[in-house]
């Protein structure tokens, strides 16, 4: 790495182009900070004592490594917002003094519009994308071509470099203005020139320590930069195009912390570990660097992020397209249950890669929309939901997936447990519903169990039959009794005495024969939650406590408490063995093409002798002999596969294989080779077949 101070501009001049790479933000000052600069540019420009201006420090990247006469363009990596700003007041300086008179120009040395242009904006001698200085990313790129050609950029083209552009003109157009104060002040811009070495330094590493001055970058920038940052270009724009910018348009009208959220919840589920909400970026950078450390590769990080991306927006941001899970998947979000995702992140995984049916995943998830919901019912504390989430796939046993997550939560006790229904109708019929955060999903559930035509319940409002009014009129006085005051306070805000109406202006605090009676009342209302009112002839504790009951009961029919033997919840509760484990707890095996390749593999391996035996363990599947010859380690990218012969007994004459005997690693070999579908199996089966015969030679 090389860090020089030099004038931003002498900068510009001595660059061939920098380009902006396709996964930085797009271009984002906003007037507050081109206001700013500016302000910094004229004050530099009218104060002679004042040598020159700091504005930052721009860092670049080769784009390929250069040679002394290689022209290669650079990659900014930190200072784009900077450089295109500069830019942009350069161009409309350059359209200013075009504009005026020859004889009104002054003779400002190297700022006549040729030179601004020749200069700083354009390579005058080339063609194409190659004759200018500074080529923005997505859609910011066509708008700054049209401005530096003096071309009208296109109207509907959403992007701050036209705004920011217009607003410079206006400034550059004050007839007080004077512009030998702005060319001095630009030519007194000094930054860090920061160049870095494809291959030698680390750019990540670089941006993040000086990233600390303009706009905050958000999770996702960090993210999407350590990603993509340190690949070659062309590989950085395939992964962006196909994967990264598909993800990102999966979000774009979310709210920013959508994707954040989304990213905590991977990381959870893929290390158990919840990172706090400041710290995403810094957990998802150590699960790819171990990730990596592994054997995988950043780019199947980045499919893998990108597929599981899909499956969260289908979940929490109203996606999916199977009506069923969409209706659960809304019940999941009206009961505020974000905590549950990094679980049914990997349930949704299991059901595309086939280990779910569509209708065991609706079962699984009204099952954890019924925990969460009859929890918050019984008032059981919340602080506990994220851990029990982050690990709960690990109590799964998914041969019998559905049956051991049932089991999982009906073996949690304490202040994990599932509530009875013993409890739940209790606390339904006794607290205070009215004031429940969840009350309208309680209300719609309640409303439309059962129905055909769903009642959208946001058209009415909650009536408390027995009013709120702490004066009743005589007439509620008479119909609750001498103690009316204790049984409005006990009885107010249940379930028994709460339900829905259109005309809750016109019950008012009417007794219950007017509200019963009155066009509209109880006797002509079509909703199920007022069904049996309207043949009441008085209200109070005892058809309270009635209809509470009945409600309760309905209550009870829907958010269902699994039911399994108490010898099985046992069973699939007791800890795993070795010999618990299936090839559907290692999703990376359960691809149809991974799939294919695994099966051909153990095949051909089984083949060797009929002594060979498979076996599913934890983290890997393990073929013995007399003991493992070679274990098959599933990763997102590949099969790595640990071979238990010392590399220098192997014969590998295309040197696939490597040592990793001085390396913790999954498996029991020494050496270790890859096998995806690109390999050529009948090779890889060779070493693997020295492997077994090395073995039994040493028995």
């Amino acid at each position: 790495m090389k860090a020089v101070d030099s004038h931003l501009l002498t900068l510009l001049k001595a660059s061939s182009q920098f380009i902006v790479p396709i996964y930085q933000r797009l271009y984002s000052w906003n007037e507050v900070e081109c206001a700013q600069l500016w302000a910094d540019i004229l004050r530099a420009g009218s104060t002679a004592e004042l040598g020159s201006h700091f504005t930052g420090s721009i860092v670049y990247v080769a784009k390929e490594q250069a040679t002394n006469t290689s022209a290669e363009p650079d990659l900014i990596i930190d200072g784009q917002q900077r450089v295109t700003t500069v830019t942009l007041i350069l161009a409309a300086l350059a359209a200013r003094l075009e504009a005026m008179p020859e004889d009104a120009r002054e003779p400002w040395d190297g700022f006549s519009p040729r030179k601004i242009r020749n200069r700083y904006l354009l390579n005058d001698d080339e063609d194409g994308e190659r004759q200018f200085k500074l080529i923005l990313s997505q859609s910011d790129k066509d708008a700054l071509i049209a401005i530096l050609q003096g071309a009208e950029p296109r109207a509907d083209a959403a992007t701050r470099v036209t705004d920011n552009y217009e607003y410079f003109r206006r400034k550059l157009e004050d007839p007080s203005l004077d512009l030998s104060q702005v060319c001095r002040g630009l030519d007194k811009l000094v930054v860090v020139d920061v160049k870095l070495e494809r291959g030698v330094d680390n750019p990540q590493l670089v941006f993040e320590a000086m990233n600390s001055t303009g706009k905050k970058l958000s999770q996702a920038d960090l993210i999407r930069n350590y990603v993509l940052m340190d690949l070659p270009p062309k590989q950085q724009e395939r992964l962006y195009s196909a994967f990264w910018r598909p993800m990102e348009l999966e979000f774009e009208h979310a709210d920013e912390s959508q994707f954040d959220q989304f990213v905590r919840h991977y990381v959870t589920l893929k290390t158990g570990e919840i990172p706090r909400l400041g710290d995403i970026y810094d957990a998802f950078k150590d699960y790819a660097a171990r990730s990596t450390a592994e054997g995988d590769t950043i780019e199947a990080l980045v499919i893998e992020l990108r597929n599981y991306a899909g499956r969260y927006c289908a979940m929490a941001l109203g996606k999916e397209r199977d009506p069923l899970l969409q209706g659960a998947f809304a019940d999941l979000d009206q009961i505020k249950a974000d905590v549950v995702y990094p679980f049914l992140l990997e349930a949704y995984t299991d059901r595309e890669l086939g280990t779910l049916s569509r209708d065991e995943l609706l079962q699984i998830v009204e099952m954890v929309t019924t925990y969460v919901f009859r929890r918050a019912v019984c008032r059981i504390p919340t602080n506990s939901l994220n851990k029990t989430f982050a690990g709960f796939s690990s109590a799964v046993r998914k041969d019998r997936y559905v049956e051991s997550v049932a089991a999982h939560f009906l073996s949690m006790g304490s202040y994990r447990r599932f509530p009875s229904d013993a409890e739940f109708a209790t606390a339904l019929t006794t607290s205070d519903l009215y004031n429940f955060r969840r009350r309208s999903y309680f209300l719609r559930r309640l409303e439309n169990h059962g129905r055909k035509e769903h009642v959208t319940i946001e058209n009415y409002t909650i009536e408390h039959i027995l009013p709120q009014n702490e004066n009743l009129s005589v007439g509620w006085r008479e119909a609750l009794g001498p103690d009316w005051q204790e049984v409005q306070a006990k009885y107010l805000h249940t379930l028994g005495n709460l339900t829905l109406t259109g005309y809750n202006s016109e019950y008012s605090d009417r007794i219950f024969a007017e509200k019963r009676d009155i066009e509209g009342g109880f006797k002509d209302s079509p909703l199920r939650l007022n069904r049996g009112l309207g043949q009441l002839e008085t209200w109070d504790a005892e058809q309270i406590e009635r209809r509470a009951a009945r409600l309760a009961q309905d209550a009870l029919a829907i958010w269902v408490r699994p039911e399994l033997p108490s010898e099985v919840v046992a069973e699939l509760a007791a800890k795993r063995t070795e010999s618990d484990f299936a090839i559907e707890d290692h999703p990376h095996l359960l691809p149809p093409a991974r799939r294919s390749l695994f099966e051909d593999f153990s095949r051909e391996v089984l083949a060797f002798d009929p002594a060979i035996t498979r076996q599913y363990l934890k983290h890997y599947i393990a073929f013995k002999a007399e003991t493992n010859f070679v274990d098959v380690v599933p990763q997102k990218a590949r099969l790595r596969l640990s071979l238990n012969i010392p590399i220098e007994s192997l014969n590998d004459e295309r040197e696939l294989a490597w040592d990793v005997s001085r390396k913790g690693h999954w498996g029991n070999g020494p050496t270790e080779v890859g096998l995806d579908e690109a390999s050529d199996l009948g090779y890889i089966l060779g070493l693997a077949r020295q492997a077994f015969e090395w073995q039994m030679a040493e028995e």
